[in-house]
């Protein structure tokens, strides 16, 4: 699925009607968007994490409580933030 769209003098972009209800995007919903290797990126945000709980299946040492799983993705986003996605400092 692919369709030109045009880009307003304000910098706004309509979604076409096929993609919104393909990607069940509503009014309101965040797009995250992102520019990989020349070529943009958008990546709705419209999912809560119970939508996507038990996804991959069961954790070792049992489920994560919300408080562990908050950590967690705190961390990562900050490693991400220092520009150190995989937890290794840059030694070189």
């Amino acid at each position: 699925m692919g369709e030109y769209v045009t880009m307003t003098s304000k910098g706004q972009l309509t979604i076409p009607k096929d993609v919104r209800d393909e990607l069940a995007l509503k009014p309101g919903d965040a797009i995250a968007w992102t520019v990989m290797d020349g070529h943009l990126i958008g990546t709705p945000r419209n999912l809560s994490f119970s939508d996507i709980a038990g996804m991959l299946g069961d954790a070792l040492g049992g489920p994560a409580t919300f408080e562990e799983i908050d950590a967690a993705v705190a961390d990562a986003v900050g490693r991400h933030v220092a520009g150190d996605p995989d937890g290794r400092e840059d030694t070189a």
